[in-house]
Formats: structure tokens, C-alpha cells, sequence
């Protein structure tokens, strides 16, 4: 079975806190403070639209909580969630060069790290059915400077009906995308589609634990720690569905099973954080 080459995978340094643009805690305090929280969008952004065939509803829903999601990925992670991510895009196999895909892409966290991977000469393209997250994600590219950010792309597109040919990826990550989705196999398939033969890819997700005592300290987080913390930002509802969203998923074997069911060669998952988080990679 194939495994990442080095150990970086193992405890990825943490991004710089410029590199990532995101609020400082004393920025993020004073909003955890205030009683009620402008949610406001850059007036400005630069990405390519497609029309997207998705859930109106979940469409919605990442729009509502574009302004914020950063903030809240680092409150409710402790700042983890930056170490989950960099083990996805090691995972994924990206190198200087390569022209790779973030899948559902948000704020654009992971596009940011594979830019850095791939380098000038290399090629990044963030997709999200969310104009909202594209246009986070562009005022934060126009915010940095950073040379290798310029070559990432964002496109508003359907994840379930990708808008390139066919094998035209060296690897594809896809965080916090796959339990949202709609037809969870044919977005699968459609990576597999655009996958290089070879190539890997690398998807980030709550884990779906098949042990229960993990099952109930993951639902007593949910509860007691994201809910609270999302009503703080009047978004109490918009992060319940997060509870339904996990029981729903696949658990990890279902995971690997899914992989090969639509044609890639190998498929592994792991379990991350404690067993909070899990990781899908596989190979075409």
C-alpha cells in the first residue's frame, strides 16, 4: 500500500499567519464579543462562472457562512484544521510543475497550499459552487504577496459535472467537499475523469467513526463546542446540519469501497485528529 514519501505528513509545519490572511485572535476576540456580526462580502473578486446544478439549499448555505468560515475553522479547530489540511495536499502527491485541482474549494486554504507546491511554473484551479467562497478566496489572493499565489484560477462550477477533460489533473484535494455533495459516486467518478492515470487524490473530511464511544464524542463537540460557538455569529442553524451531514456520510472502509467501485487502482483512508477527521486518498 502506498504511503507519502517523507514525514511531513506526519506533523506538517504550520503556514505563517501571513500567508494565510486570515484575523488575528485579537480580531477574531473582538468578534466573538460583539453582540451582532456585519456579514459583508469583498466588493471585489476575480473568478470564472459556470452554471452549477446543486442543492439550492446547501448552495445557500455556504454562501451565508462565507464571510466568517475562516475565523470559525480556526476557533473551533484550535488552528488543527491548518496541519489536517497540509497533510491533505502532501497526501495528494502535488509537485513543483504539476497542474492540480481543489475541489470545492471555499476560501481557498487548500488551493493556497498546493500553490505553494507546484510553485510559479505550476498550475492551481479552485472550483466551488459558491460565488460567495470564490469571492473570499479572491480578495485573499489579491491580498498576498506571494509571487506563486497568481497561478491559481477559481471557477464557480459543479462539482458533480467538472468543466475540464479528461485526465487533466496531476492531483486533485477535496476538503470538507465529498459529505456535501449530492450524488456522492458520481462525484467520485468525475474526479476519476479528470485524474491523470497515476495520480492521486486526496479528500478531507469529518470522520464517519464506526466506534461508538468516537461517535459520541463527536456529537457532544457538535453540540457543546460548534453549535454554541456558530450562534455566537448567528449562524446557529447553518452549522446543526453538521450533526445530520456526518450521519449521513460514508464511514471510511465505505470510503475506500466507494473509490474502487468507480475505477481507481488503490484507495486508503485515515483517521486524523484523534479519529475526529479522516482522509481519503486514492490512486487512478
Amino acid at each position: 500500500m502506498w504511503m507519502p514519501e517523507g514525514h511531513d505528513w506526519i506533523y506538517p509545519h504550520l503556514v505563517p499567519e501571513s500567508e494565510f490572511v486570515c484575523l488575528s485572535n485579537q480580531k477574531i476576540q473582538r468578534l466573538m464579543g460583539t453582540a451582532s456580526l456585519q456579514l459583508s462580502l469583498p466588493s471585489a473578486c476575480r473568478f470564472r462562472h459556470r452554471p452549477v446544478r446543486c442543492a439550492d439549499q446547501r448552495q445557500a448555505l455556504f454562501g451565508r457562512i462565507a464571510p466568517v468560515y475562516d475565523n470559525l475553522n480556526d476557533l473551533l479547530s484550535l488552528g488543527q484544521h491548518r496541519i489536517w489540511k497540509r497533510m491533505a495536499v502532501s497526501w495528494s502527491g502535488a509537485k513543483m510543475g504539476d497542474c492540480v485541482l481543489d475541489l470545492c474549494c471555499g476560501s481557498g486554504d487548500l488551493a493556497f497550499l498546493l500553490s505553494e507546491k507546484v510553485s510559479s511554473n505550476g498550475k492551481v484551479t479552485g472550483l466551488d459552487f459558491s460565488k460567495e467562497q470564490l469571492s473570499m478566496a479572491s480578495h485573499r489572493q489579491n491580498l498576498v504577496t506571494n509571487g506563486c499565489y497568481k497561478n491559481i484560477e477559481w471557477i464557480e462550477g459543479d462539482a458533480l459535472d467538472l468543466p475540464f477533460p479528461d485526465g487533466s489533473f496531476d492531483a486533485i484535494t477535496m476538503g470538507y467537499g465529498l459529505r456535501n455533495v449530492v450524488d456522492k459516486q458520481r462525484a467520485m467518478k468525475e474526479m476519476f475523469r479528470v485524474l491523470k492515470r497515476g495520480s492521486r487524490v486526496s479528500v478531507l473530511d469529518f470522520n464517519k467513526s464506526t466506534q461508538p464511544f468516537m461517535a459520541a464524542i463527536q456529537e457532544w463537540m457538535l453540540d457543546n463546542v460548534v453549535v454554541p460557538v456558530a450562534t455566537g455569529y448567528g449562524l446557529a442553524k447553518e452549522y446543526e446540519y453538521l450533526k445530520s451531514s456526518i450521519r449521513e456520510f460514508l464511514t471510511g472502509k465505505e470510503l475506500e469501497k466507494l473509490a474502487l467501485q468507480v475505477g481507481f487502482s488503490s484507495a486508503r483512508h485515515y483517521e486524523i485528529g484523534g479519529g475526529i477527521m479522516g482522509n481519503l486518498v486514492a490512486q487512478r
